[in-house]
């Protein structure tokens, strides 16, 4: 019987549960001769199995009546062995269309719709409960519908809407324990319906989200103890954790790419000075810019030793070839990468070595 109903935050983590697993989908399909299952009919089940089957589906075909499979009454149509896999391939689709029962009956006569709606909603229900406690991922559900009886209706069927159910049947009485049980039932799932009139038929598909009954028990020291939230723990803790990481590294990746490309857009404050000469010279270089030596750098003898050329967060040294520079110890010749904030640059000028400091500030 239907328990708890699941809170929202705890329907939410449900919802999660699921987001990567197949569907639980039951063909359910009216076997009485008023229905007479037409070319339209077919096709259009076809389209389904063939357009709105995805990879990891379970598909189960239940034929009903005026009982629930009344080719095979001592099979269980919603049990986990019944269950076709679907992957997508043709042979996949081929045995289900192979399985469906697309010719009515004669010798079937007054199709119980409220007994098909009791059976196959409880039985997807329990599927989902069984996945719960062994602590699997349970799964969204839907059924297919095809028939000419009305769906979600008032419990306590009477003739005038629906004159086919049994006169024996207990879901023609609105008290009945099987009446009472398909309403709380009907209640307690989340169902949405749609419809289309084929013939003398509707073709309905009733979707389900994915839930489960919340069962607590009292517990010593004033507590309860219930299934879902253990189940929600031990279903999400790992994607949960991943999440954060990802979204942790993402946050950390986006601030370090903010502050590059914020420091990429300020101009650097080059403060330059002649080890014999106590004046300071102030220039600024922005990204792409560069400075001779010689002549936007001031340097005894003013000629254009090369340039100093700023490329992202990187200071390189560019040779004019014609005058040379020396940096750590060594004559550049070619072009060179400068490090530190801090960086000296020598060079000879009548006969002496001086020395040129460059500060990034």
């Amino acid at each position: 019987m239907p328990s708890h109903q699941p809170s929202d935050w705890q329907k939410t983590g449900l919802k999660l549960t699921s987001s990567h697993q197949g569907r639980d989908v039951v063909l359910a399909i009216d076997l009485t001769g008023s229905v007479r299952l037409n070319d339209e009919g077919r096709l259009r089940l076809k389209q389904i199995i063939q357009d709105s089957l995805h990879p990891g589906d379970a598909v189960y075909v239940v034929p009903f009546a005026s009982t629930v499979n009344p080719l095979q009454p001592q099979v269980d149509c919603l049990s986990a062995d019944a269950a076709m896999p679907f992957s997508g391939k043709p042979a996949d689709i081929d045995r289900i269309l192979q399985t469906l029962p697309l010719k009515s009956s004669n010798a079937l006569q007054n199709t119980d719709i409220q007994i098909a709606e009791a059976t196959i909603y409880k039985g997807l229900a329990q599927l989902n409960q069984c996945r719960l406690t062994a602590n699997k991922s349970i799964r969204s559900q839907s059924v297919v519908w095809l028939t000419d009886a009305p769906l979600l209706t008032k419990p306590g069927i009477t003739s005038a809407t629906w004159v086919e159910t049994p006169a024996t049947s207990p879901f023609r009485q609105q008290n009945s324990a099987e009446s009472k049980e398909r309403q709380e039932w009907l209640n307690a799932l989340p169902l949405q319906m749609r419809s289309q009139k084929i013939g003398n038929y509707n073709l309905s598909v009733v979707d389900i989200a994915p839930t489960v009954q919340e069962f607590c028990t009292p517990a010593p020291g004033g507590s309860e103890t219930c299934l879902i939230n253990g189940y929600l723990v031990q279903q999400l803790w790992l994607p949960v954790l991943l999440s954060s990481l990802g979204i942790l590294t993402t946050l950390a990746g986006g601030i370090w790419w903010f502050r590059h490309w914020r420091s990429l857009q300020q101009a650097w404050k080059l403060t330059i000075g002649d080890a014999s000469d106590s004046e300071q010279q102030i220039c600024y270089l922005r990204n792409r810019q560069k400075l001779g030596i010689g002549s936007d750098i001031e340097c005894r003898g003013h000629d254009i030793r090369g340039y100093l050329r700023r490329e992202g967060n990187k200071l390189w040294l560019e040779p004019s070839g014609e005058l040379p520079i020396h940096y750590q110890n060594s004559e550049v010749t070619q072009r060179q990468i400068l490090t530190g904030r801090c960086i000296r640059l020598n060079y000879p000028h009548q006969s002496r070595e001086l020395e040129l400091t460059i500060v990034i500030n």
